[in-house]
């Protein structure tokens, strides 16, 4: 199985949480020719969504949000993984982190359907380098699954 571990900046914003905030700032951002590598949108509480976007260019996103009168948060940390699919495919990686004492704060994964996979990891910023490594890690014998039986 061939995967690619990418560290990549992130910002986010906050919208309002009703119908049609997400498509406005989706056609926003393709009319300035903003390109996602990959986007989350999840509900805050309080009436409001975090977007988070994963921009091909920062620049030209930052461009963008400040237009469309947006408070744009970051540059802040994650990781993308692309490989191909197959059954456990993303159990390597979260077998290096847990080895490595790393906890992933959440997680976002998709098949797109052809056999290819994406997947977005944020770990706590103090773990970030040593998740870096981990992740990058290919010596089979630092990766110790759990004994049968153990959870």
């Amino acid at each position: 199985m061939s995967s690619v571990v990418k560290e990549v900046e992130y910002y986010y914003s906050l919208v309002p949480d009703k119908p049609g905030e997400a498509r406005k700032l989706m056609e926003f951002l393709s009319e300035k020719k903003v390109n996602l590598n990959a986007l989350t949108v999840f509900p805050t509480g309080d009436g409001q969504s975090q977007v988070d976007f994963f921009p091909d260019d920062a620049v030209l996103l930052k461009e963008a949000v400040e237009d469309a009168n947006l408070t744009l948060i970051g540059p802040k940390k994650a990781f993308l993984i692309q490989g191909d699919d197959s059954i456990g495919a993303l159990y390597e990686f979260h077998l290096k982190l847990s080895n490595a004492g790393i906890n992933i704060h959440a997680s976002n994964a998709v098949v797109d359907g052809t056999g290819r996979f994406g997947y977005i990891i944020w770990v706590n910023p103090a773990d970030y380098e040593k998740a870096s490594s981990a992740l990058r890690s290919s010596d089979r014998k630092t990766i110790q699954p759990s004994p049968p039986g153990r959870k």
